[in-house]
């Protein structure tokens, strides 16, 4: 199987509902590096897996989507705890949709899946990996 893997940086904030999170569920601030791995079993035409320009691209327009924004305020959030897992399938599922609409370019159409991994520091992260 080969991959890419390109990266980009998120800053949000949020709080979470729920004795489980303790002092998280009052308002604070999370930032985020964010890596999407675009996998396929063979390259394609041009000898690559995706172009990585693109790919640089397309996650930064979806990371944009997300960046320096409350998301307790967000209607797509409403009622639903934000938490690093959950924003690595948002983020992941939303890429997924760029590749099937093209954005990636034809090549990308070849690609197996995809995973988001959003590190919340240098000992913490959580991914989502999904296929195409």
């Amino acid at each position: 199987m080969f991959s890419i893997t390109v990266r980009d940086h998120l800053m949000i904030a949020h709080s979470f509902r729920g004795e489980v999170f303790g002092p998280a569920q009052r308002l604070h601030g999370a930032t985020f590096l964010v890596d999407a791995t675009f996998r396929r079993a063979e390259l394609d035409d041009d000898n690559i897996v995706v172009d990585i320009g693109l790919a640089t691209q397309e996650l930064g327009g979806v990371v944009s989507e997300l960046n320096y924004r409350n998301l307790d305020n967000e209607p797509d959030f409403a009622n639903t705890n934000t938490s690093t897992e959950f924003l690595a399938k948002v983020i992941a599922d939303r890429l997924a949709e760029k590749v099937h609409k093209g954005a990636l370019g034809e090549g990308a159409r070849g690609l197996s899946g995809i995973t988001v991994t959003l590190h919340e520091s240098h000992i913490a992260w959580a991914s989502y990996e999904r296929a195409l």
